[in-house]
């Protein structure tokens, strides 16, 4: 197994979820490193949520990666897919902003149509940037296979349970919604990159840079 590596310097990272909360269970754990590393200018931008929701996804996003902006849609949710064009206009006022280095959606193969409709549109916001589709679990049962792991240590994968349900208390009621849940997820993760915990991702498209002359 290879290790890539993302570039040194200012590291500008877009965060997208269809709905409070897709963010951080399905890369929090990268956020938390990102904010170790430092350096990042952070936007989040999050298509769905009702006011206390959106409360909860502001507080979120400070606790995983300190200083991010957070941008709402206001749309409703489970139906993006009826509201395509507001969707899209969403993303391309995100990507007018400027252009980050990484970007962070939702798994296009994702069973939820609100989850799936957001990873469909990114390629044609975002052409240059490296999009890596995380992965939320749910009932449906739609896990896949990766192609890119971050790996985590003990103390981040039990920080991003810890915060998961500190940000978010008006989810922890779900019978999904468990520290053995998240943490089992990313224990199958680590074993599959070789670590005792990792987030696992998807890229569709990256470019391999050999260093010296083209």
């Amino acid at each position: 197994m290879i290790d890539l590596s993302l570039p040194a310097g200012p590291l500008r990272v877009l965060c997208l979820g269809a709905h409070p909360d897709d963010i951080e269970i399905g890369c929090g754990g990268l956020l938390l490193g990102l904010a170790a590393r430092g350096g990042v200018t952070a936007t989040f931008g999050v298509l769905t949520g009702t006011p206390e929701r959106q409360a909860e996804a502001r507080d979120a996003a400070e606790a995983f990666l300190p200083g991010a902006r957070v941008r709402f849609g206001g749309l409703p949710d489970g139906r993006l897919p009826g509201h395509w064009d507001a969707v899209k206009t969403v993303l391309e006022d995100l990507a007018a902003d400027g252009a980050p280095h990484l970007v962070l959606c939702p798994r296009r193969d994702d069973s939820h149509q609100d989850h799936r409709l957001v990873s469909e549109l990114v390629p044609t916001a975002w052409r240059d940037a490296l999009v890596l589709e995380y992965e939320i679990p749910k009932w449906d049962g739609d896990l896949g296979p990766a192609t890119h792991y971050v790996p985590l240590g003990e103390h981040a994968a039990r920080r991003k349970v810890e915060l998961l349900s500190k940000s978010y208390p008006s989810q922890t009621g779900r019978d999904w919604w468990d520290e053995e849940m998240f943490l089992g997820l990313m224990r199958l993760r680590g074993m599959e990159c070789r670590h005792r915990y990792a987030e696992a991702f998807v890229t569709r498209k990256a470019v391999l840079s050999l260093g010296g002359p083209a």
